[in-house]
């Protein structure tokens, strides 16, 4: 297939695309490469596999309709995985701007390219922040999902409410996957593996926020770039068996379709902190603080509805994951 991948620079973005040319699949890439975090990281994903024969690098913003519009009418992907957005739960309460630009303006340029264009199936990155205030255990793509508790996952929410009209009135095929926690080597600098590490390693303290007591769904690069494969392969389709009187928030009466991507196996903060410090050899000082604006106390992920359909469940344990991650960031970082 021809795949157009937005976010190509990026953590989820660059894998995917490696994992699609290794497969034969040709991959239009884009990205912006913009300063939210170290660009030369960017740059360095980017390099494992930008001389592939297959792929094609645009750099471009996707709030620019017009350059997206350009993409689409000169490459007419046959399937598309948006990954590109605005990041960060923390820095949504520093710079909404951001968030509105890239998560809902370049959203919405992405489903116009698509209907414009008659793509055979959108697959978008949601996220597990949706779920917000909701404390019902595992988090289910069957549950309401009314009460974020910061911009960026409002952002992501719109994502989903506007895929799913897009599905309904030009019955464009579109699949949201909600990540969670995803971690490993090439990961994001702003997310906890990177910090702890970089701190850990430098003798300097490390910010221990909800005092530690954060369970997270932490899930393998691996898993979830094998998630999004195995989803965009399989277009949604309309669930007949929709009712509107007791409406299944993960399907519809159009193409369109909800899952959530995690390991199924939610680890308390603290026991995450100390793999990385039996990995490195170190042990860390903690700077123990209340939860920060904008986070949750828990995610974990109920995965059902991911190996019903797609017939696939996140297997890399927190253990080996880690222990990945840690030989890759010695290994890039010179450390």
């Amino acid at each position: 297939m021809k795949v157009l991948v937005s976010g190509t620079a990026g953590f989820i973005g660059a894998a995917l695309a490696r994992r699609l040319l290794q497969r034969g699949d040709e991959v239009i890439g884009i990205d912006n490469i913009n300063d939210y975090y170290e660009q030369k990281l960017k740059h360095d994903r980017l390099a494992l596999f930008s001389q592939h024969p297959g792929f094609t690098d645009l750099r471009l913003n996707l709030h620019d309709k017009a350059a997206v519009d350009q993409v689409f009418k000169s490459h007419k992907p046959d399937r598309v995985v948006n990954l590109a957005a605005q990041a960060g739960v923390r820095y949504s309460l520093e710079n909404p701007q951001a968030y509105i630009d890239s998560n809902l303006t370049g959203f919405l340029n992405i489903l116009e390219g698509c209907r414009d264009h008659g793509t055979e199936h959108l697959v978008y990155a949601s996220s597990s922040s949706v779920y917000g205030a909701n404390t019902s255990m595992p988090f289910s793509v069957h549950n309401n999902v009314d009460h974020p508790v910061s911009l960026y996952a409002a952002t992501k929410k719109t994502n989903e409410l506007m895929a799913h009209t897009y599905s309904h009135l030009f019955n464009i095929p579109t699949t949201g996957l909600r990540f969670f926690t995803v971690y490993g080597p090439w990961g994001r600098p702003d997310m906890a593996p990177f910090l702890f590490s970089r701190k850990i390693l430098a003798g300097e303290p490390i910010d221990v926020f909800n005092y530690g007591n954060h369970r997270r769904d932490f899930t393998y690069i691996d898993d979830i770039v094998e998630g999004v494969i195995r989803v965009l392969d399989r277009p949604a389709t309309p669930n007949q068996d929709w009712d509107g009187m007791t409406p299944d928030p993960a399907s519809s009466k159009g193409p369109y379709r909800l899952y959530n991507i995690g390991c199924n196996e939610p680890i308390e903060l603290l026991r995450f902190i100390e793999l990385l410090e039996e990995n490195l050899g170190m042990q860390a000082t903690k700077n123990f603080l209340p939860m920060q604006p904008g986070d949750v106390p828990d995610t974990y992920a109920n995965v059902d509805a991911l190996i019903k359909d797609v017939n696939y469940k996140p297997s890399t344990s927190i253990d080996e994951g880690v222990a990945k991650f840690v030989h890759w960031y010695r290994d890039y970082y010179q450390v």
